[in-house]
């Protein structure tokens, strides 16, 4: 007699991975902001979750990322695994982040705006 099919390991599997996670079933993120010379990479990495899966939004200053889980791709319902907001500098191109996901970590990054535009102290001298 068998008690559990091979269908229902197959179903359940993807959840149990799910519920296994840190925090009852929230993923742990290591999220860090890079500050490089030419702009700002976010970096996120979140064990085992697909690239599909995660999600950047920006929203005036707001940078939110997350990521859901979803069991089929066309599932209404999701899981929310992982949620970070960072409101970022104005000195900051928004209108030029670009997002790529590669070896397991997503990358966002934001260029700084042209030095020419930025606000500065101008130094006055004395005759």
């Amino acid at each position: 007699m068998k008690l559990i099919s091979q269908e229902f390991i197959r179903n359940i599997a993807p959840q149990l991975d799910l519920l296994n996670t840190l925090g009852g079933g929230t993923a742990q993120a290591m999220l860090r902001v890079d500050k490089r010379d030419k702009g700002v990479v976010v970096r996120v990495a979140v064990p085992s979750v697909s690239p599909e899966n995660f999600h950047v939004v920006l929203n005036n200053n707001r940078l939110t990322v997350y990521c859901e889980y979803r069991h089929q791709p066309g599932d209404q319902l999701a899981a929310p695994l992982f949620a970070q907001t960072i409101d970022l500098p104005a000195n900051l191109d928004l209108a030029r982040i670009d997002a790529i996901h590669e070896e397991n970590e997503l990358r966002v990054r934001i260029p700084y705006t042209n030095p020419a535009n930025q606000q500065r102290e101008i130094e006055i001298k004395q005759r």
